[in-house]
């Protein structure tokens, strides 16, 4: 079995990259996925899921310069479970999606790690 993800959806912020101590980059940006179904009482509902992104390295640095608040892309990447203990002591449970591979739409290219 393979740890796989891909969504195609608009980007909801700004990415946040911060270079690390190692000069490593690393990238930090939301995603928004729209999903209409007819409820039970046969009502058209939009549903809105917001998925947290992570990018390291080179991708990273490609998510800076190509990726803006707003843009529609597809992103290839693989999800990733982690936990961390809060200030006051209760722990805390991230999932993210780490970035692989990102498609823009229209005329931009694929982009690769």
């Amino acid at each position: 079995m393979k740890n796989s993800v891909q969504i195609i959806g608009n980007v909801g912020n700004a990415p946040e990259v911060r270079e690390l101590e190692n000069g490593k980059k690393v990238a930090r940006f939301s995603v928004a996925t729209h999903e209409n179904y007819k409820n039970a009482s046969g009502e058209m509902v939009e549903n809105t899921s917001w998925h947290k992104m992570v990018a390291w390295g080179s991708m990273a640095g490609l998510i800076e310069k190509h990726v803006t608040k707003g843009k529609q892309i597809a992103i290839e990447g693989k999800l990733n479970n982690s936990s961390y203990t809060g200030q006051n002591g209760e722990k805390k449970y991230i999932t993210e999606i780490v970035v692989n591979e990102v498609v823009f739409t229209g005329n931009k290219p694929t982009v690769e790690a």
